[in-house]
């Protein structure tokens, strides 16, 4: 199976990205954590990006705030999908970081999640690399079938006791 690479643009933003990590581990995928910043160390950054699919992964998720340039930075430079995560770092609460991720050009998209939204970064990561693995499909159905029942039971509950 092919790894995800969580890439930060500062180790600030390490409490935010360490959910990514937590749920690709409960789905048994495999990545590595970065700290890269795509102003103060481009040249790695270019490094990473050009030998990823080389080096195994399928999924890059680029989280970063302020000007948020890594996602793309990274997107410009590798065929794989990339996944941004802007992250609420200034005095404008993440806006700046949302718009800098989202609005890339035609030819190098960045699927952006919410500010902040790293654990839906890795969600994302695994229902891509779940296309071509049987076995990662059949558990994110079986996540996504215990998130109903989880939903369905607050419901018969509510229905329950307030319904008259």
């Amino acid at each position: 199976m092919k790894k995800v690479a969580i890439i930060m643009g500062s180790d600030s933003d390490l409490p935010i990205v360490k959910k990514a990590a937590e749920v690709l581990k409960d789905f048994g995928v495999s990545c590595e954590m970065r700290v890269l910043s795509a102003h103060r160390c481009a040249a790695d950054v270019t490094a990473f990006a050009t030998k990823a699919e080389e080096n195994g992964f399928g999924v890059i998720i680029a989280a970063a705030g302020k000007a948020a340039h890594l996602a793309g930075a990274i997107a410009g430079q590798t065929p794989l999908p990339v996944i941004g995560i802007p992250i609420k770092a200034s005095a404008l609460e993440g806006i700046d970081a949302l718009l800098s991720t989202v609005q890339m050009p035609a030819g190098v998209p960045v699927a952006t999640v919410a500010i902040d939204g790293a654990a839906n970064a890795a969600y994302l990561a695994v229902q891509i690399l779940a296309v071509g693995d049987d076995e990662l499909m059949a558990k994110m159905k079986d996540y996504r079938a215990k998130q109903t029942a989880k939903v369905l039971e607050a419901d018969k509950k509510v229905r329950e006791e307030y319904s008259f």
